[in-house]
Protein backbone atom coordinates (compact mmCIF):
# COMPACT_ATOMS: atom_id res chain seq x y z
CA UNK A 1 0.00 0.00 0.00
CA UNK A 2 1.65 3.05 -1.14
CA UNK A 3 2.47 5.83 1.52
CA UNK A 4 0.49 8.45 -0.15
CA UNK A 5 -2.53 7.02 0.74
CA UNK A 6 -2.07 7.45 4.15
CA UNK A 7 -0.97 11.04 3.81
CA UNK A 8 -4.39 11.33 1.59
CA UNK A 9 -6.24 10.31 4.44
CA UNK A 10 -4.79 12.53 6.60
CA UNK A 11 -4.79 15.38 5.05
CA UNK A 12 -9.00 14.45 4.04
CA UNK A 13 -9.27 14.29 7.86
CA UNK A 14 -7.17 17.83 8.22
CA UNK A 15 -9.90 19.55 6.47
CA UNK A 16 -12.48 18.14 8.88
CA UNK A 17 -10.37 18.68 12.46
CA UNK A 18 -8.83 21.89 11.66
CA UNK A 19 -5.59 22.34 13.20
CA UNK A 20 -5.27 19.66 14.93
CA UNK A 21 -2.53 17.38 13.30
CA UNK A 22 -1.18 15.08 15.68
CA UNK A 23 -4.98 14.13 17.29
CA UNK A 24 -5.87 12.92 13.57
CA UNK A 25 -2.52 11.15 13.58
CA UNK A 26 -2.97 9.48 16.88
CA UNK A 27 -6.73 8.53 15.85
CA UNK A 28 -5.54 6.86 12.61
CA UNK A 29 -2.53 4.97 14.45
CA UNK A 30 -4.89 3.39 16.77
CA UNK A 31 -7.15 2.42 13.46
CA UNK A 32 -4.11 0.94 11.63
CA UNK A 33 -3.13 -0.64 14.71
CA UNK A 34 -6.66 -2.30 15.27
CA UNK A 35 -7.66 -0.52 17.77
CA UNK A 36 -11.00 1.17 19.75
CA UNK A 37 -10.36 4.55 20.27
CA UNK A 38 -11.69 6.79 23.00
CA UNK A 39 -12.29 10.49 22.43
CA UNK A 40 -12.75 12.14 26.31
CA UNK A 41 -13.35 15.93 25.88
CA UNK A 42 -16.20 18.90 26.38
CA UNK A 43 -18.91 18.80 23.65
CA UNK A 44 -19.05 21.02 20.70
CA UNK A 45 -14.81 19.86 20.52
CA UNK A 46 -15.61 17.73 17.14
CA UNK A 47 -15.24 14.23 18.18
CA UNK A 48 -18.27 13.55 16.10
CA UNK A 49 -17.04 15.08 13.44
CA UNK A 50 -13.90 13.12 13.32
CA UNK A 51 -15.53 9.74 13.49
CA UNK A 52 -17.49 10.20 10.87
CA UNK A 53 -14.68 11.93 8.57
CA UNK A 54 -12.69 8.52 9.66
CA UNK A 55 -15.91 6.17 8.42
CA UNK A 56 -16.39 8.01 5.34
CA UNK A 57 -12.75 8.07 4.32
CA UNK A 58 -12.41 4.44 4.84
CA UNK A 59 -15.49 3.45 3.09
CA UNK A 60 -16.79 1.67 6.23
CA UNK A 61 -20.38 0.85 7.64
CA UNK A 62 -21.11 3.30 10.40
CA UNK A 63 -23.93 3.97 13.02
CA UNK A 64 -23.91 6.41 15.67
CA UNK A 65 -25.36 5.80 19.18
CA UNK A 66 -25.90 9.04 21.29
CA UNK A 67 -25.77 7.11 24.24
CA UNK A 68 -28.55 8.21 27.63
CA UNK A 69 -28.90 7.11 31.33
CA UNK A 70 -32.19 5.12 29.88
CA UNK A 71 -30.30 3.29 27.08
CA UNK A 72 -30.50 -0.80 27.35
CA UNK A 73 -28.10 -3.16 25.96
CA UNK A 74 -30.75 -4.42 23.77
CA UNK A 75 -30.20 -1.22 22.27
CA UNK A 76 -26.82 -1.66 21.02
CA UNK A 77 -26.69 -5.41 20.37
CA UNK A 78 -30.09 -6.07 19.29
CA UNK A 79 -33.24 -8.40 20.52
CA UNK A 80 -35.03 -11.50 19.75
CA UNK A 81 -38.74 -10.51 18.47
CA UNK A 82 -41.27 -13.34 18.58
CA UNK A 83 -42.42 -13.92 14.42
CA UNK A 84 -45.99 -15.80 14.36
CA UNK A 85 -45.00 -16.59 11.15
CA UNK A 86 -42.32 -18.29 11.76
CA UNK A 87 -43.37 -19.49 15.10
CA UNK A 88 -39.78 -18.56 16.76
CA UNK A 89 -37.64 -15.91 18.41
CA UNK A 90 -36.23 -14.05 15.28
CA UNK A 91 -33.23 -12.03 16.57
CA UNK A 92 -33.20 -8.29 15.60
CA UNK A 93 -29.21 -7.29 14.71
CA UNK A 94 -28.60 -3.69 16.76
CA UNK A 95 -26.73 -0.71 15.52
CA UNK A 96 -22.87 -3.28 16.61
CA UNK A 97 -23.58 -4.97 13.71
CA UNK A 98 -21.57 -2.54 11.37
CA UNK A 99 -17.71 -2.02 10.66
CA UNK A 100 -17.45 1.18 12.55
CA UNK A 101 -19.71 2.29 15.66
CA UNK A 102 -19.47 5.57 17.26
CA UNK A 103 -20.70 5.56 20.89
CA UNK A 104 -21.65 8.94 21.30
CA UNK A 105 -20.86 10.43 25.09
CA UNK A 106 -20.52 6.81 26.31
CA UNK A 107 -20.21 7.61 29.86
CA UNK A 108 -24.09 9.03 30.11
CA UNK A 109 -24.97 5.85 29.84
CA UNK A 110 -25.21 3.32 33.28
CA UNK A 111 -22.27 0.95 33.72
CA UNK A 112 -25.26 -1.87 32.57
CA UNK A 113 -25.83 -0.40 29.35
CA UNK A 114 -21.42 0.42 28.98
CA UNK A 115 -20.23 -3.27 29.71
CA UNK A 116 -22.70 -4.61 26.44
CA UNK A 117 -19.64 -3.71 24.45
CA UNK A 118 -17.28 -5.05 26.54
CA UNK A 119 -17.37 -8.66 24.18
CA UNK A 120 -18.06 -6.82 20.94
CA UNK A 121 -15.00 -5.16 21.57
CA UNK A 122 -12.68 -7.78 23.01
CA UNK A 123 -13.64 -10.84 20.74
CA UNK A 124 -15.24 -9.22 17.82
CA UNK A 125 -18.55 -10.95 18.56
CA UNK A 126 -21.75 -10.70 21.00
CA UNK A 127 -23.62 -13.53 22.52
CA UNK A 128 -27.38 -13.11 22.53
CA UNK A 129 -29.60 -16.20 24.45
CA UNK A 130 -26.51 -18.73 24.08
CA UNK A 131 -25.85 -18.20 20.38
CA UNK A 132 -22.64 -16.12 19.52
CA UNK A 133 -23.37 -13.53 16.71
CA UNK A 134 -20.05 -12.26 14.70
CA UNK A 135 -19.52 -8.83 13.99
CA UNK A 136 -18.16 -7.49 10.74
CA UNK A 137 -14.27 -7.15 10.03
CA UNK A 138 -12.69 -4.38 10.39
CA UNK A 139 -14.38 -3.64 13.66
CA UNK A 140 -13.95 -0.60 15.41
CA UNK A 141 -15.44 1.40 18.21
CA UNK A 142 -14.99 4.93 18.83
CA UNK A 143 -16.39 6.44 21.96
CA UNK A 144 -17.10 10.16 22.97
CA UNK A 145 -16.65 11.01 26.99
CA UNK A 146 -17.29 14.18 28.18
CA UNK A 147 -15.38 15.06 31.70
CA UNK A 148 -16.73 13.35 34.22
CA UNK A 149 -17.09 16.53 36.25
CA UNK A 150 -20.08 17.26 34.18
CA UNK A 151 -23.61 16.16 35.42
CA UNK A 152 -25.23 13.05 34.41
CA UNK A 153 -22.52 11.05 33.96
CA UNK A 154 -20.87 7.87 34.98
CA UNK A 155 -17.55 6.40 35.33
CA UNK A 156 -16.25 3.74 32.95
CA UNK A 157 -15.36 1.17 34.54
CA UNK A 158 -11.56 0.01 34.53
CA UNK A 159 -12.64 -3.47 32.63
CA UNK A 160 -14.22 -0.85 29.44
CA UNK A 161 -11.53 1.44 29.95
CA UNK A 162 -9.25 -1.29 29.48
CA UNK A 163 -10.52 -2.16 25.79
CA UNK A 164 -9.74 1.11 24.14
CA UNK A 165 -6.33 0.92 22.98
CA UNK A 166 -6.10 4.68 23.19
CA UNK A 167 -7.58 7.71 24.21
CA UNK A 168 -7.02 10.78 23.05
CA UNK A 169 -8.12 14.56 23.77
CA UNK A 170 -8.83 17.22 21.31
CA UNK A 171 -8.16 20.26 23.14
CA UNK A 172 -9.90 24.31 21.92
CA UNK A 173 -8.42 25.07 18.59
CA UNK A 174 -5.75 27.97 17.99
CA UNK A 175 -7.04 31.01 16.81
CA UNK A 176 -5.86 30.19 13.25
CA UNK A 177 -8.26 27.49 13.13
CA UNK A 178 -10.99 28.94 15.31
CA UNK A 179 -10.82 31.55 12.58
CA UNK A 180 -10.71 29.44 9.65
CA UNK A 181 -13.72 27.83 10.29
CA UNK A 182 -16.29 30.83 11.47
CA UNK A 183 -15.28 31.94 7.54
CA UNK A 184 -16.08 28.77 5.76
CA UNK A 185 -19.07 27.75 8.21
CA UNK A 186 -22.74 29.33 7.92
CA UNK A 187 -25.97 28.26 8.30
CA UNK A 188 -27.07 27.09 5.10
CA UNK A 189 -23.99 24.79 4.52
CA UNK A 190 -24.75 21.36 4.58
CA UNK A 191 -22.14 19.34 5.37
CA UNK A 192 -21.05 16.49 3.00
CA UNK A 193 -19.48 13.12 3.67
CA UNK A 194 -15.60 12.66 2.61
CA UNK A 195 -14.74 11.09 -0.18
CA UNK A 196 -13.50 7.59 0.18
CA UNK A 197 -9.13 7.38 -0.12
CA UNK A 198 -8.91 3.66 1.23
CA UNK A 199 -11.55 0.48 0.48
CA UNK A 200 -11.94 -1.40 3.82
CA UNK A 201 -10.10 -4.10 2.09
CA UNK A 202 -7.30 -2.53 1.32
CA UNK A 203 -7.30 -1.13 5.05
CA UNK A 204 -7.18 -4.79 6.08
CA UNK A 205 -4.07 -5.10 4.00
CA UNK A 206 -2.32 -1.95 5.68
CA UNK A 207 -3.18 -3.59 9.13
CA UNK A 208 -1.14 -6.76 8.11
CA UNK A 209 1.59 -4.53 7.13
CA UNK A 210 1.37 -2.62 10.52
CA UNK A 211 1.31 -6.03 11.98
CA UNK A 212 4.81 -6.83 10.44
CA UNK A 213 6.36 -3.83 11.02
CA UNK A 214 9.63 -5.03 13.61
CA UNK A 215 10.96 -4.33 16.61
CA UNK A 216 14.40 -5.26 18.02
CA UNK A 217 14.79 -6.63 21.10
CA UNK A 218 16.32 -3.74 22.74
CA UNK A 219 13.06 -1.87 22.00
CA UNK A 220 11.31 -4.23 23.36
CA UNK A 221 13.14 -4.67 26.43
CA UNK A 222 12.18 -0.63 27.00
CA UNK A 223 8.95 -1.18 26.34
CA UNK A 224 9.03 -4.06 29.43
CA UNK A 225 10.98 -1.47 31.10
CA UNK A 226 8.19 1.35 30.94
CA UNK A 227 5.40 -1.31 31.96
CA UNK A 228 7.39 -2.71 34.47
CA UNK A 229 7.94 0.99 36.21
CA UNK A 230 3.97 1.42 36.19
CA UNK A 231 3.85 -1.67 38.06
CA UNK A 232 6.24 -0.92 40.97
CA UNK A 233 6.87 2.52 42.01
CA UNK A 234 3.89 4.12 43.58
CA UNK A 235 1.10 3.05 41.47
CA UNK A 236 -1.96 1.45 42.93
CA UNK A 237 -3.02 -0.25 39.18
CA UNK A 238 -0.10 -0.79 36.38
CA UNK A 239 -0.04 -1.47 33.30
CA UNK A 240 -1.40 -5.02 32.54
CA UNK A 241 0.19 -7.70 29.38
CA UNK A 242 -3.04 -6.38 27.28
CA UNK A 243 -1.61 -2.95 27.64
CA UNK A 244 1.79 -3.84 26.76
CA UNK A 245 0.23 -5.64 23.38
CA UNK A 246 -1.12 -2.34 23.03
CA UNK A 247 1.70 -0.66 23.47
CA UNK A 248 3.67 -2.17 20.43
CA UNK A 249 0.91 -2.51 18.39
CA UNK A 250 0.36 1.10 18.46
CA UNK A 251 4.12 1.54 18.02
CA UNK A 252 4.47 0.11 15.11
CA UNK A 253 1.48 1.70 13.68
CA UNK A 254 2.90 5.25 14.40
CA UNK A 255 6.50 3.93 12.71
CA UNK A 256 4.34 2.90 9.80
CA UNK A 257 2.90 6.57 9.11
CA UNK A 258 6.28 7.65 9.38
CA UNK A 259 7.39 5.45 6.48
CA UNK A 260 9.70 3.13 8.70
CA UNK A 261 9.13 -0.95 8.91
CA UNK A 262 10.87 -0.81 12.26
CA UNK A 263 10.00 0.48 15.74
CA UNK A 264 11.96 3.07 17.58
CA UNK A 265 11.70 4.20 21.05
CA UNK A 266 10.67 7.55 20.07
CA UNK A 267 7.63 5.71 18.33
CA UNK A 268 6.93 4.26 22.18
CA UNK A 269 7.04 7.75 23.26
CA UNK A 270 4.93 9.26 20.80
CA UNK A 271 1.96 6.59 21.78
CA UNK A 272 3.04 6.21 25.29
CA UNK A 273 0.74 8.71 27.12
CA UNK A 274 -2.54 7.91 24.77
CA UNK A 275 -1.74 3.93 25.40
CA UNK A 276 -1.10 4.06 29.05
CA UNK A 277 -2.85 7.19 31.32
CA UNK A 278 -6.60 5.48 31.60
CA UNK A 279 -4.94 2.28 32.24
CA UNK A 280 -2.92 3.50 35.38
CA UNK A 281 -3.86 4.81 38.85
CA UNK A 282 -1.45 6.24 41.23
CA UNK A 283 -1.46 6.10 44.93
CA UNK A 284 0.37 9.23 44.81
CA UNK A 285 0.02 12.88 44.43
CA UNK A 286 1.06 12.13 39.93
CA UNK A 287 -1.77 11.07 37.98
CA UNK A 288 -3.16 11.40 33.95
CA UNK A 289 -0.41 13.23 32.04
CA UNK A 290 1.72 13.68 35.15
CA UNK A 291 2.48 10.25 35.44
CA UNK A 292 3.08 9.24 32.10
CA UNK A 293 5.58 12.11 32.20
CA UNK A 294 7.28 10.75 35.09
CA UNK A 295 7.43 7.19 33.72
CA UNK A 296 8.81 8.31 30.16
CA UNK A 297 11.12 10.27 32.60
CA UNK A 298 12.40 8.26 34.40
CA UNK A 299 13.59 4.82 32.36
CA UNK A 300 16.04 5.74 29.63
CA UNK A 301 15.91 4.16 25.96
CA UNK A 302 18.27 1.05 25.63
CA UNK A 303 19.80 1.77 22.07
Amino acid sequence: MSQSTIETLLTQLGSVLLGKPEQIKLAVTCILAKGHLLIEDLPGMGKTSLSQGIASSLGLSYQRIQFTSDMLPADILGVSIYSKEQQQFVFHKGPVFNQMLLADEINRASPKTQSALLEAMAEQQITIDGITHYLSSPFFVIATQNPLDQAGTFPLPESQLDRFMMRISIGYPSHDAELAMLKTHTQATKKTALPQCITPQELLLIQQQVAQVSASDAVLNYLIALVDFSRQHDVASGLSPRASIALLQAAKAWAFIHQRQYVVPEDIQAVFACVAEHRIRSSSQFQGQALSDTILASVNPIR
